[in-house]
């Protein structure tokens, strides 16, 4: 069993403020030095908030402006196709797409992305990015067990891998419901892919009774455990390191036969070769430190995938065994699994 401390994360902020000579978080001075030399339209399904901090990184580091627009996973894909079209005289509305792994490779499979390679790039696993460089994978968010510090000292047996939560008696478990996220109706697909749908649904059903609610967000199970009010949360990580941050008593545990994680990642999308070397600098951007800074200091903790960075060596997680999800289900497949989940688990 493995379980993450903050001390790596505080160590490498303060060291990368040192090497990069940047200390202030993004919204300690929002004022942008001079006009944009350049400007991108980056679709994304990033909140808002998280493409605000890089828009506004990006443009005081490199005077290049990136608006986003987000959108939902199915209107990028469309209105990428939309804009691919070959007649000169339509008006092209998108640059670059930031956005969740499956979005990238579907948009990859119908060729409306463009190759493009770095040395950024070149050195992310093949896991995390696409075979013929069309996307690459710039961070992720695991899904994690979340522990109360008391239970954790209650027990000698901590549960650390899916069979085992479920078999675990007298536990207390938070979890979002699959319904409500995207994070969370992954993990059950990405389930379904690795273990299969009989052994998944008999890991769900085992879970469910000691469910104390189905929450709504993704950030109410690590309040519960942190609050005392569960002895453990499955959540995506980088909400527990949010509040770990925040002192809540808290530790992760990996589970060990694997888990699932939002991979986000970034492509390019004009045939424009100006905008294409603009594109091509704001990837590598993305895939850096100075990247991992400005999201760090703003309370997003996520896992870079580029194993050449201070983040990424700092990150106790790097090593966890991920689901492999080669596995992609149709959106009627995933429906069907979703509705019967209702029926076989949460309505029992």
């Amino acid at each position: 069993m493995r379980r993450y401390t903050v001390f790596a994360l505080t160590a490498f902020m303060l060291i990368l403020a040192a090497v990069a000579g940047m200390t202030l978080p993004v919204d300690a001075d929002k004022k942008t030095v001079g006009i944009p030399t350049a400007q991108l339209t980056a679709y994304t399904t990033l909140p808002p908030e998280t493409a605000a901090i890089l828009s506004e990184a990006y443009e005081r580091e490199n005077h290049v402006r990136v608006n986003f627009v987000p959108m939902g996973s199915g209107e990028i894909v469309q209105r990428i196709r939309d804009d691919s079209v070959s007649d000169p005289t339509v008006v092209r509305t998108v640059d670059v797409v930031l956005a969740d792994s499956n979005v990238l490779r579907e948009a990859a499979d119908l060729n409306l992305l463009k190759s493009r390679t770095s040395e950024a790039n070149d050195a992310v696993k093949e896991k995390f990015k696409d075979q013929y460089d069309r996307w690459v994978g710039v961070w992720y968010d695991p899904i994690v067990f979340c522990a109360n510090r008391d239970y954790m000292r209650s027990t000698v047996d901590l549960p650390d891998t899916w069979e085992k939560l479920a078999n675990t008696n007298q536990i207390r478990i938070g979890i979002t419901d699959f319904l409500a996220a995207d994070a969370a109706s992954n993990l059950m697909l990405q389930m379904i892919g690795q273990f299969g749908d009989s052994k998944t649904y008999e890991i769900l059903n085992g879970i469910h009774p000691k469910v104390v609610q189905y929450a709504k967000f993704l950030s109410n199970p690590v309040r519960q455990a942190g609050m005392g009010e569960v002895d453990i949360s499955v959540a995506v990580e980088s909400e527990t390191l949010r509040y770990m941050q925040d002192k809540y008593p808290l530790k992760i545990i990996y589970p060990s036969d694997g888990t699932a994680c939002i991979l986000t990642g970034f492509a390019i999308t004009t045939s424009d070769a100006a905008k294409n070397q603009v594109a091509a600098k704001f990837s590598d951007w993305l895939l850096s430190d100075e990247a991992q800074l400005y999201l760090q200091t703003n309370g997003f903790y996520f896992i870079p995938t580029n194993p050449q960075t201070l983040a990424y060596k700092s990150f106790a997680g790097k090593n966890i065994v991920l689901f492999d999800n080669r596995q992609r289900f149709s959106a009627e497949q995933r429906k069907q699994f979703l509705e019967r989940w209702i029926v076989d688990v949460r309505m029992k």
